[in-house]
């Protein structure tokens, strides 16, 4: 049972579906191994037995008969705890949102259609806002390649369940980097959808019980396989399309590879293994072409900042809002002296923009947009960094005071964690994140497939073809050695 865990989940679903294993069973291994795990990860942190069970059993009752029950008839499977479950806390990391009953967010009622039998919640950050997985509720996850690292963050606790092979699917969400950020320290696959591809209804936040498509926001699927990518994609978006992409050809993909901003600090380590991986590309027949920044790169973060600060601030104590309306003054004087893009003065900036300054960063978002569609008139994707830097060790300091140090002792700033994932994000586009290969420590480092609007179905069809033809995803040790001891 241990071996059928390791495999992904479209391997998984045969079993299920040859009857060479039963729900039943398979939701008994995956509790087991969330067990062998957690005192070390922490990655799933909450369980609802009673529910799963039942549901396993349904499903192994419809498959007895002969019936179709579903693309993901049978499979245990974790979610984000970002995301409302019937029967499960849907805290977002929040105490005093711990005890509230909900209905199944949109994503999730798909998934459960399907027939997925969801049985846990992973850990998130507190409302999702960090690139680190804690809170005061549930504890600190450990990344399971490195204990004293964190995961990223905000779906850190879904990345690391994957990358230990307690679940083989996770719905997740990102508007900051939050799906791509985890699967590139955890070494996994994610992917951001198209903006409004997915429906975001029950997502927390915005605040339980809205209705609010959020700007920026999405809500996405992560795997330990881009086919696992694509199957959940298609059951949570409606649509079936993306499972029934066409197969990609590598000696026919051209893909820029972007590497260098002025104003975007790379790890050398990071920079060295998606190169690496770029020459891996080549040798597969890829054409591989090494570009400059696909657009003002300053002009869109700060843009970035507002749009995201727009989104963010609705969530912010109303008291902590004044009093950074207090500081604009402040925070002008600092900007016009040169502060970065992710300064704290230009948060303040934005978490207290204006409609009219928001109108300003959605016009200049929009011409960015169209100004990347002469780069995608050339190339089928953007090979891009996801993060600066690795997987970092555990720091829970107030943000101000959190800095991040490169592998050549690079001192950079802690929001740096914004640059790469912003291109993406601003713009509504589709990114897979992918496991590029590993720093000379042995970390994790992953790539992001970065496409036109609304090509996630050939995204996820070219990450497969990677996947197949040059390198997937590694288990960790924290799997290998867990599992042999079991």
């Amino acid at each position: 049972m241990d071996d059928l865990l390791k495999r992904d989940a479209t391997d998984q679903l045969v079993a299920l579906n040859a009857k060479r294993v039963s729900a039943v069973e398979l939701l008994k291994a995956s509790l087991a191994r969330h067990e062998q795990t957690h005192g070390q990860l922490n990655a799933v942190v909450a369980i609802d037995l009673e529910r799963a069970f039942e549901r396993a059993r349904a499903v192994d009752d419809l498959r007895a008969k002969g019936e179709a029950p579903g693309l993901l008839a049978g499979l245990p499977m974790t979610v984000k705890d970002t995301l409302d479950v019937v029967g499960l806390p849907a805290s977002s990391g929040l105490r005093q949102l711990r005890q509230r009953q909900a209905e199944d967010a949109s994503a999730v009622r798909l998934a459960r259609q399907a027939g997925a039998v969801i049985w846990g919640k992973t850990n998130t950050p507190v409302m999702a806002g960090d690139w680190q997985t804690f809170n005061a509720l549930y504890g600190t996850t450990n990344n399971p390649w490195d204990a004293t690292r964190t995961t990223g963050g905000s779906s850190g606790g879904a990345a690391a369940a994957l990358a230990a092979g307690v679940t083989a699917l996770e719905i997740g969400s990102d508007i900051g980097g939050s799906l791509r950020v985890p699967a590139s320290f955890c070494g996994v696959y994610s992917h951001k959808p198209t903006w409004g591809l997915v429906d975001q209804h029950g997502h927390v936040p915005p605040s339980p019980g809205s209705w609010s498509q959020r700007d920026l926001n999405v809500v996405g699927p992560m795997a330990r396989s881009a086919r696992d990518l694509r199957l959940l994609l298609s059951v949570i978006d409606g649509s079936l399309l993306a499972a029934k992409a066409a197969p990609a050809e590598l000696r026919e993909a051209r893909i820029a590879l972007w590497l260098d901003e002025p104003s975007f600090p790379l790890d050398p380590q990071v920079r060295t293994a998606i190169e690496r991986f770029a020459g891996e590309l080549t040798a597969a027949g890829v054409t591989i072409i090494p570009i400059a920044s696909p657009v003002h790169m300053p002009g869109l973060m700060s843009a970035y900042q507002v749009l995201l600060g727009a989104v963010l601030g609705q969530d912010m104590p109303p008291a902590t809002i004044r009093g950074m309306e207090r500081m604009r003054g402040w925070a002008r004087w600092q900007m016009n002296r040169g502060a970065a893009p992710t300064s704290n003065a230009a948060m303040t900036l934005a978490y207290t923009a204006t409609h009219r300054e928001w109108m300003a960063a959605d016009a200049v978002r929009n011409r960015l947009r169209h100004d990347v569609g002469e780069v995608f008139g050339r190339f089928d994707a953007i090979l891009a960094p996801i993060a600066p830097v690795a997987a970092f060790p555990h720091d829970h300091r107030p943000f101000g005071r959190r800095s991040l140090t490169t592998s050549d002792g690079q001192v950079v700033p802690y929001p740096s964690m914004l640059n790469w994932i912003s291109l993406a994000t601003a713009l509504h586009l589709p990114a897979t994140a992918i496991p590029a290969g590993a720093t000379a420590f042995g970390l994790p480092v992953g790539a992001q497939l970065i496409g036109p609007l609304n090509s996630d179905g050939r995204m996820l069809a070219l990450a497969q073809a990677i996947e197949e033809n040059v390198r997937g995803f590694t288990a960790p040790e924290v799997a290998q050695s867990s599992a042999s001891r079991a």
